[in-house]
């Protein structure tokens, strides 16, 4: 396994708890990370990103489960299943996500995943 695709899994294993730590999760990252969750608007900057990431701690944390991962350099891509209880409801989101590592820490990353299906899994949905 290389450094880059470590990197990805620990911050990956951070989701194992019911509420992930916004401040750990956001240490993994780079002053000027990018995080984009595709079918919305990225977060620019660790500030930014930061903000995504407690409003990802505040849902319950299922886990999230790799099912596949690789990399090429300091580039992972992993499929994987998201996993949350959001208003009461599970919520279940199959994802690709794609993260670009520099000096340790992640300086982007990209998640595609269909909007729809984890709109219908919502409350009121």
């Amino acid at each position: 396994m290389s450094d880059a695709e470590a990197i990805v899994n620990a911050f990956m294993a951070e989701f194992d708890v019911e509420h992930p730590d916004a401040d750990q999760l956001a240490s993994y990252f780079t002053d000027d990370a990018v995080y984009h969750n595709m079918p919305m608007a990225p977060a620019e900057g660790i500030e930014a990103v930061k903000a995504a990431l407690t409003g990802v701690s505040q849902m319950t944390s299922k886990g999230w489960e790799v099912l596949h991962s690789a990399a090429n350099g300091d580039v992972v891509l992993n499929e994987r299943v998201d996993r949350f209880v959001i208003g009461g409801n599970d919520v279940t989101v199959l994802v690709c996500g794609v993260f670009e590592i520099r000096d340790g820490k992640i300086a982007r990353w990209r998640d595609y995943f269909d909007m729809a299906s984890f709109q219908k899994q919502m409350p009121g949905g």
